[in-house]
């Protein structure tokens, strides 16, 4: 009744957005305490709200959401339907800073580091911050000596695929 008469009884007292139910306020409440009471006993992610149910398909590799263009399958119907977009080349996040447009939120929040300068994910080793963890991961490879990138015709190793693209022309005359 509550959701047709428009009554919101509980009221966040740090922001002051209001609730119909409860337990939607109870949750709120955890996004200014941080507090994430639901934990996966796979991987230790925690969760604010019951969103560990959603999680856990991961784990038990049930992809019921199936892409009818590609055959690709999610876990739930928003990376479903955020798939989908690939295949029709909608780009509806936008940066509000420069304009740039993305396929997916999540990459508009890591394209705004650019703008912020955010380098969250630090090299234990040597302090360097990187803006992804994928940027670390590469940089971590001065330190470990790996050299994924392998020569087809000559064997050699490179650290950075952009070595290894250099070093193709060498072959081909080009350089």
């Amino acid at each position: 009744m509550k959701t047709h008469t428009g009554e919101k009884p509980y009221t966040c007292p740090q922001c002051g957005k209001s609730f119909t139910v409860k337990g939607n306020f109870k949750i709120h409440i955890r996004s200014h305490t941080g507090e994430k009471p639901f934990t996966c006993k796979q991987c230790g992610k925690c969760f604010r709200n019951n969103n560990l149910n959603n999680h856990m398909r991961i784990h038990s590799r049930e992809n019921s959401f199936k892409c009818h263009q590609c055959e690709r399958s999610f876990t739930d119907t928003n990376h479903l339907e955020d798939h989908v977009k690939v295949h029709i080349g909608e780009k509806p996040f936008m940066c509000l800073h420069c304009g740039k447009s993305f396929k997916y939120e999540a990459n508009v929040k890591t394209h705004m580091r650019v703008h912020t300068g955010e380098k969250p994910f630090t090299c234990s080793q040597c302090g360097k911050s990187c803006t992804t963890k994928g940027n670390l991961n590469v940089h971590m490879r001065i330190h470990t000596g790996e050299k994924p990138y392998k020569c087809v015709q000559c064997k050699e190793s490179f650290t950075y695929q952009s070595d290894l693209k250099q070093h193709l022309l060498t072959h081909s005359g080009k350089k």
